[in-house]
């Protein structure tokens, strides 16, 4: 299997990291691929935080093979915690979102904290591998209630008023509602997956999971692929930050065992 990746950003800014990881392990028979979306607000801390930690974190784990999700919500919430404590010094109360996708095998671990999103293609249906945290969705409504916190409309539903997302990294002041323990999905990849798309809600803030999925297919390579949908979420008034990764699979049917990455 021949995976390639292609990432396009508009309005990159002061709230905005990145960050793109590849890991080609063990032995000779694990092939593992690790991509990352990080989107701060209130300051850029927490994502450049992300940026330099998270990664490492989770390859140093010992448990990323054999548990990989165990490995990806105890990295995520340990790297929470450490970003915390990096802070306890400053009066800032920067956050972050984050969504990961990670490659090991075959298997696809999708991890998400905020409102970043991943979708994938298969057979050309759209089929999202994670779910936005946002403070009016019940569960999540339920759980910030339960803990003591409210969620109210200001301009949109709120934590406290305040957040937008009802998960996040970093955000002191609401770390007791806003959780930064990631859900997780995971795939079996074959033959009938087309490709990944992973973005900010810059996009999917006007672009719809189908709508996304149609535009990323009429294109052969990658780069066409985002430059296109980061465009269409541009033309379509989105007035936020714009982040996009597509990755495509060209399954190998005469070595499926020998992936190779570009």
């Amino acid at each position: 299997m021949t995976v390639i990746i292609e990432l396009m950003s508009v309005f990159p800014s002061f709230f905005l990291s990145l960050l793109i990881m590849f890991l080609h392990v063990f032995w000779g028979f694990h092939f593992n691929l690790n991509w990352h979306i990080a989107l701060g607000h209130g300051g850029s801390r927490a994502a450049e935080y992300l940026k330099q930690h998270l990664f490492d974190n989770l390859m140093k784990h010992p448990q990323f093979l054999e548990n990989t999700k165990l490995a990806i919500s105890e990295t995520y919430q340990q790297t929470d915690v450490d970003f915390l404590d990096s802070e306890k010094d400053s009066y800032r109360d920067d956050g972050s979102t984050a969504s990961t996708a990670v490659l090991v095998g075959s298997h696809l671990y999708v991890a998400n904290v905020g409102d970043s999103r991943t979708v994938i293609s298969k057979a050309g249906n759209a089929i999202p591998l994670s779910e936005d945290h946002k403070p009016n969705r019940s569960d999540e409504r339920k759980r910030i209630e339960n803990a003591g916190g409210v969620v109210m409309w200001a301009g949109t539903w709120r934590v406290g008023g305040v957040l937008a997302m009802s998960r996040a990294f970093g955000n002191r002041m609401l770390k007791q509602f806003v959780v930064a323990e990631p859900e997780i999905q995971d795939q079996k990849i074959d033959e009938e997956f087309e490709l990944l798309v992973l973005a900010s809600d810059g996009l999917w803030d006007v672009v719809p999971n189908e709508d996304a999925v149609s535009l990323a297919r009429t294109e052969e390579e990658p780069e066409a692929a985002a430059r296109k949908l980061t465009e269409a979420a541009f033309t379509r008034g989105s007035a936020d930050n714009i982040t996009c990764i597509v990755v495509r699979f060209q399954h190998d049917k005469a070595d499926p065992a020998n992936p190779q990455h570009n």
